[in-house]
């Protein structure tokens, strides 16, 4: 996507190695194996997982890299999250002996105690192996401010779609005849103990062409969902129609959002009498709640509203009522180096996570007697990666999660205008971290834009070209990469001589829209050339080679891994994508595909599909190019990353000739593992891979 397109066309040309793009995606010898269960593609799958799964195994380094995995993801001493509601820690937990998971609570006093006594609320595996379901726990939205009654979602497999089930936490039970959904990409909210507003698969025409809800109805306990009434209706065209609604103490903020595309949006107050206001944000504002009746967005274009100018990034504040703009203020305004990632509301405080040369910070903003946004600094530490891991609009109490590459998570509880953050839980190391060190570097891409990127390496570290190097980045979305304490890279890679690298390429969210934007449909092409970018000056700086370097991504990052590889062949050694999009003139039509033509653009439009065929790496793949080797991993059940892409690119490699490794886990969603054990499988195949590949001779 998005380049110097016709230069590269051009080379490729020049190489031999393109086809007229409007010929590209025709005549596909593999479209049998987007036929997801069929019994085709299923032994496919299985002779593929059989193979991988045998040649990984015969490596001595396999088992005890599952060993050493598993032992991490299932450590007792792991820190619980959860989340502080009324009172209590809610937490889900997963281990040995829960490998489903358990979902408890313990109140808060007890949680800060270093052994806490959990309540067991809902258990998982019990409830999977009472109902014969491989129930994957996906979340729940209790009723404030006591939280006693719950919406469970659950899914077969792990997959997007789930079942919606209503569950009483004070009865540790679910609610005979209570509200029930059947699986389907649902969203619910509670508009009162005995009312939902749901979007759900009500039949045909309900869904828009993202299989997402269209429509929106209100429901009333008691009564069949056939009877609920319609609220609101959005276009097939959109990715979703959903419900927010936002309980505080001042009262309660009905707000129905309509995604247009997968950053544009119209939001709407509802009013007692169902009545529909029409909030004048502009259409690719980002939502963030409502504080003190003021309605919070995040500005990813300019706005000029109430007689001011307001940048890109900006938090901004808007009365409920003011239904034309007229009052808007400014809360927050980042400058060049930094960006507004999430925010969250307390009782009496607006906190304001954002990161600074991608480094994160914590404001906290609160309203003055006279309506002006004052702020302050809330006191947690610098210089790595920050997470609001709690936060409720009842209370004043917030725990803020802090880790960066060599510090193992820590966990802060800040309790409201307190001068300090308590640290009431800290993560015991889980590798040996004392010989390693941390630089942050800036590469130059192909347009001359300085990209930033952090390396992970052994102080002793000579510069002689031989040293194995992992490169991992994302580059899409509006998501940003930060210092993150990495247990598994550095038991199995970094302990073992490797050395990691982090790619803040544009596309991703690290600094602001703008960073996003860069890398937009026509100018993807941007985000592969900084990947390529840091690589090469990885190489440049003589730490590694194109012998020892291997590459990573996931999702998007599984496009970018797999759009850089086909171009540069001769930069790597080793690829791993993970539940990757690859054939990008199909993926508009293959799940949740069609949600994402506003990041990627639309193969069916004349003007865009030219991009998308110039750098497509399911088409752009070609004989006697000398590519470097593939291991490809993804899910049956994932239903957001159609599994056709990574099964037919595999297809189309092997019949090449080149060296490609495939695994299909059989359930798990788009995160390609429904317990522990499945990730730690996971985990140990990839490093195997990636030792095989960058450090055996």
């Amino acid at each position: 996507m998005r380049s110097p397109a016709s230069f590269l066309l051009t080379l490729l040309l020049l190489a031999g190695a393109c086809v007229h793009p409007s010929r590209l995606g025709q005549d596909d010898p593999y479209l049998w194996l987007e036929n997801i269960e069929d019994e085709k593609s299923m032994e496919w799958v299985e002779k593929q997982d059989k193979a991988s799964l045998a040649f990984f195994k015969s490596d001595p380094r396999y088992e005890r890299f599952r060993r050493q995995a598993e032992d991490i993801l299932q450590a007792p001493d792991r820190i619980p999250d959860g989340r502080l509601l009324d009172g209590y820690v809610y937490n889900f937990w997963q281990d040995t002996a829960s490998v489903r998971g358990i979902w408890r609570r313990t109140p808060l006093e007890d949680y800060q105690q270093p052994d806490p006594a959990w309540e067991t609320l809902l258990d998982l595996d019990a409830l999977a192996s009472l109902e014969k379901e491989n129930w994957v726990y996906q979340g729940n939205r209790c009723l404030p401010p006591r939280y006693t009654r719950c919406l469970i979602f659950l899914s077969r497999g792990g997959g997007d779609a789930s079942v919606m089930r209503e569950f009483r936490v004070d009865q540790r039970a679910f609610v005979p005849d209570g509200f029930y959904l059947n699986e389907a990409k649902s969203s619910a909210d509670w508009i009162d103990a005995d009312t939902l507003a749901v979007g759900t698969d009500f039949g045909p025409g309900s869904l828009t062409r993202s299989g997402y809800p269209r429509v929106l109805k209100t429901w009333k306990r008691g009564s069949p969902l056939d009877d609920a009434r319609t609220l609101f209706e959005g276009e097939e065209t959109d990715v979703e129609v959903w419900p927010m609604i936002i309980f505080r103490p001042e009262g309660k903020t009905f707000i129905v959002g309509r995604s247009v595309t997968f950053f544009e949006h119209e939001v709407w107050l509802i009013g007692d009498n169902r009545n529909k206001i029409k909030l004048p944000l502009p259409p690719d504002a980002k939502l963030q709640g409502v504080f003190k009746g003021q309605v919070l967005a995040v500005l990813r274009s300019p706005w000029d509203a109430a007689g001011r100018n307001f940048a890109a990034g900006s938090l901004i504040s808007l009365a409920a009522t003011d239904s034309n703009a007229s009052q808007v203020n400014l809360v927050y305004a980042p400058d060049e180096r930094s960006a507004v990632r999430n925010i969250g509301t307390t009782r009496d405080a607006v906190l304001v996570h954002s990161l600074h040369n991608v480094a994160g910070e914590i404001l906290q903003f609160g309203l003055s007697t006279e309506g002006a946004w004052e702020s302050r600094r809330v006191p947690v530490p610098e210089g790595g990666t920050l997470r609001l891991i709690s936060i409720d609009d009842f209370s004043n109490d917030v725990f803020v999660g802090y880790e960066n590459f060599l510090v193992p998570d820590r966990l802060y509880r800040h309790a409201g205008g307190a001068e300090e953050a308590r640290v009431i839980k800290s993560l015991p190391e889980r590798f040996q971290a004392g010989h390693l060190t941390v630089e942050q570097k800036e590469a130059k891409s192909k347009d001359g834009t300085r990209v930033p990127y952090f390396i992970v390496r052994d102080k002793s570290v000579e510069l002689n070209g031989d040293n194995p190097t992992l490169l991992y980045s994302y580059g899409g979305f509006d998501i940003a990469l930060t210092p993150e304490y990495m247990p598994i890279t550095g038991k199995l890679w970094l302990e073992n001589g490797g050395v990691f690298v982090l790619a803040n390429i544009r596309g991703g969210g690290e600094f602001g829209p703008r960073w996003h934007r860069a890398a937009l449909k026509e100018n993807r092409q941007k985000a592969f050339d900084d990947f390529i970018g840091v690589a090469e000056d990885l190489i440049r700086q003589n730490l590694t080679s194109p012998r020892r370097l291997g590459i990573m991504g996931g999702s998007n990052g599984g496009l970018l891994v797999g759009a850089v590889f086909v171009q540069r062949p001769g930069l790597f050694n080793a690829v791993v994508g993970q539940v990757p999009l690859l054939d990008m003139l199909r993926y508009s039509k293959l799940l949740a595909g069609a949600s994402w033509t506003a990041e990627y653009g639309d193969p069916d439009l004349k003007a865009e599909r030219p991009a998308l065929a110039r750098y497509s790496p399911y088409q752009q793949v070609r004989p006697g190019r000398g590519y470097p080797a593939l291991f490809l991993y993804t899910s049956t059940k994932d239903d957001r990353v159609h599994p056709g892409h990574a099964r037919k690119m595999i297809a189309k490699m092997q019949k090449l000739g080149y060296k490609a490794y495939y695994f299909e886990n059989t359930e798990g969603g788009h995160s390609a593992a429904a317990n522990l054990l499945q990730r730690a499988k996971r985990h140990a195949m990839e490093y195997v891979f990636l030792s095989r590949q960058l450090k055996d001779k």
